[in-house]
C-alpha cells in the first residue's frame, strides 16, 4: 500500500558492447535496486521492440546501451511507452571496481539526487533532462527491494555541454526524442560530433 510510486527501470543492452561497457551496465543495475535485467538484444532489431519488452517486463522506464563499432557507446534513457526519450554517448566510463571508493554505503539503499544549477537555467532541454533522470535514478519510496533510508549522493553536473554523473561516465546528449525511442526530434545537440568523423 505504501509503495505510490511505482517506478520499474528495465536496464540491458544490445550485443556488440565490450567488457567494460558491461561491468558499467551492471554498476547501473547494483545502484538501482528498482531496475529488473533483460538478456541482450539482436542489433539488427528495431528500436521499438524495446518497448514491447518493457511492457512484457512491466517497467515504464528504460535504459538502454547500444554499442557501435565495439568502441562507441550510447546510452537510451526513455520513458516507455509515450515518451520522451535521449539519446547520449558515453565517455570516460570508470567502473565500480577501478574505483576505490571507502565508505559503507548498503546495497539497495536509496539515492539523494544533486543537479547542479544549469537544469534550472532557461534551457528547456535541461529541465525535460532532469526530470527525466529524476523518475529513472531515483529509488521510489517503500519499493520492496530498496533500504529505507537514504545514505548516497548521485551528482549530475553540466560542464563543456557535457554531463557529467559523478564519478562514474559523462553523458554527452545527442538527441531528445518526443516519443520512446523515435519520434519527432525535440531538440538535436549542435556541439555533438561523432567520434565516426573525428579517427
Amino acid at each position: 500500500v505504501k509503495w505510490v510510486n511505482k517506478q520499474r527501470v528495465l536496464v540491458f543492452a544490445s550485443r556488440g558492447i565490450s567488457h567494460r561497457d558491461r561491468h558499467l551496465m551492471q554498476d547501473i543495475r547494483t545502484l538501482m535496486p528498482h531496475s529488473k535485467p533483460e538478456s541482450k538484444m539482436e542489433r539488427s532489431e528495431n528500436l521499438f521492440v524495446v518497448n514491447e519488452m518493457c511492457e512484457m517486463k512491466n517497467c515504464n522506464k528504460c535504459i538502454m546501451f547500444e554499442g557501435r563499432q565495439k568502441r562507441d557507446l550510447y546510452m537510451w534513457i526513455s520513458n516507455v511507452p509515450q515518451g520522451p526519450s535521449a539519446k547520449f554517448l558515453v565517455e570516460n566510463v570508470y567502473t565500480m571496481a577501478e574505483l576505490k571508493l571507502t565508505g559503507n554505503c548498503l546495497k539497495g539503499s536509496r539515492p539523494l539526487l544533486s543537479f547542479d544549477e544549469n537544469f534550472n537555467s532557461k534551457n528547456p532541454h535541461y529541465n525535460l533532462l532532469k526530470e527525466l533522470f529524476t523518475q529513472v535514478f531515483g529509488t521510489p519510496n517503500h519499493h520492496p527491494k530498496s533500504q529505507p533510508f537514504t545514505d548516497h549522493v548521485m551528482t549530475f553536473t553540466v560542464l563543456d555541454n557535457r554531463i557529467w554523473f559523478r564519478p562514474r561516465f559523462v553523458l554527452n546528449p545527442v538527441k531528445i526524442f518526443k516519443g520512446s525511442f523515435g519520434g519527432e526530434a525535440l531538440w538535436d545537440n549542435s556541439f555533438y560530433v561523432s567520434p565516426a568523423k573525428l579517427i
